[in-house]
C-alpha cells in the first residue's frame, strides 16, 4: 500500500457532540479542495442533548454535509431553509461571507434518535473567494448510483465509473459513497491527482493491508488501489480532485489565500456586519484566540 496514513483527533463542539478530524493535519493540508473533514458518530442522542450549532459565519469556502442517520435543519442569512437527510448533498458556498445555523428538527427534539454523517469544507480557488454565497441541496433520488464487483458507488460529487454526479463545483472534485459486499474487491481506476479513503464502517483493506479505524489512507498520484474486505462488509468513502491553486490560511469558520482577509471576516463577525439567519436570535461569538499560523 502506497499511502500516508492520517489519524484522527477528537474535537468537543459543545454539548457532548464529539466529531473525529482528519483534515486540515501537520501531514497534509488539503486533499483537492477538501480542507476540512469531520465524521460525527454514529451517535445516540438523548432526550435531553442538546445538539444544536447556533448561527456562525463562514467566507472562502463551501461547506459539503453528508448524512448517514438522523437529520439536520440547516437555514443561512440568504434565506435557505432545508431538511438534511440521510443521502442527500448539501452544497451551502460561502464565497465573501454566509451565516447559517445547523439545528435538531422539531420532529426528533427530544426524541432519542442517531446521527451519523460527515461535515467537510472545500475551499474555494482564489478566483471565487470572494463570489456570492449560495446553497444547493441535491435530492438522494438525484445521486448517481453504480453497481459493480459487489460494490454500491454512490457517485456524491464528480465523475467515476461512468456516471456524473449534478452537484456542480468551483473545480474538479471527488466524492464517493462506497459499500463493498464482503470477499469482493474493487480496483478504484481514474482517481484524480490528490485523492485519499476514509473507513466509515466494517474493516478496509487497501491493497491487503488493513486500514485502522478513524485513520485517513492518502493515496499516491498514480495509484489504482484495491479495496477489499476483511471478514464482512464494508462502507467508506473516497475524496479528492485538483490540487489547490496555492496555500490556504484557516482561523476558526473562515478560510482564505490571504490572511488579512481573515482578520477582516474576524471585525465584521464581531460588528455582526456579516447577516442574520431569518427567525434566529442566537450567534455563535468570535474565539478570543488570534488568528491561528498556517495550517
Amino acid at each position: 500500500m502506497s499511502a500516508a496514513i492520517l489519524k484522527s483527533h477528537e474535537k468537543d463542539l459543545g454539548g457532548g457532540f464529539v466529531v473525529r478530524r482528519l483534515l486540515p493535519s501537520a501531514v497534509k493540508q488539503a486533499v483537492g479542495p477538501f480542507i476540512f473533514f469531520d465524521h460525527f458518530g454514529p451517535i445516540d442522542v438523548a432526550p435531553d442533548a442538546n445538539h444544536d450549532v447556533r448561527p456562525h459565519p463562514h467566507i472562502g469556502l463551501a461547506t459539503v454535509t453528508y448524512l448517514f442517520e438522523g437529520a439536520i435543519d440547516h437555514r443561512d442569512s440568504i434565506g435557505s431553509c432545508q431538511r438534511i437527510e440521510p443521502g442527500a448533498i448539501n452544497w451551502m458556498t460561502a464565497g465573501r461571507g454566509i451565516v447559517h445555523s445547523e439545528r435538531t428538527p422539531h420532529d426528533l427534539a427530544g426524541q432519542p434518535h442517531r446521527t451519523h454523517g460527515l461535515q467537510l469544507w472545500a475551499a474555494l480557488p482564489k478566483a471565487h473567494e470572494e463570489d456570492a454565497p449560495s446553497f444547493t441541496h441535491t435530492p438522494q433520488a438525484d445521486i448517481p448510483v453504480v453497481t459493480r464487483d459487489g460494490a454500491v458507488v454512490k457517485v456524491l460529487i464528480g465523475t467515476a465509473f461512468g456516471q456524473t454526479s449534478p452537484v456542480r463545483t468551483y473545480m474538479p472534485t471527488l466524492y464517493l459513497d462506497v459499500a463493498l459486499q464482503a470477499g469482493r474487491e474493487l480496483r478504484l481506476e481514474g482517481l484524480p491527482p490528490e485523492a485519499a479513503i476514509y473507513p466509515i464502517s466494517g474493516e478496509v483493506r487497501l491493497d491487503g493491508v488493513a486500514l485502522a479505524p478513524h485513520t485517513m489512507a492518502l493515496l499516491e498520484a498514480g495509484d489504482v488501489p484495491v479495496v477489499t474486505t476483511g471478514g464482512g462488509p464494508v462502507q467508506f468513502v473516497v475524496i479528492g480532485g485538483e490540487p489547490l491553486d496555492g496555500h490556504r490560511y484557516l482561523f476558526w469558520n473562515f478560510v482564505s489565500s490571504s490572511k488579512e482577509r481573515l482578520s477582516q471576516a474576524a471585525d465584521d463577525w464581531s460588528a455582526q456586519r456579516m447577516g442574520q439567519v431569518p427567525g434566529e436570535t442566537e450567534f455563535i461569538p468570535l474565539p478570543k484566540a488570534p488568528l491561528r499560523p498556517p495550517a
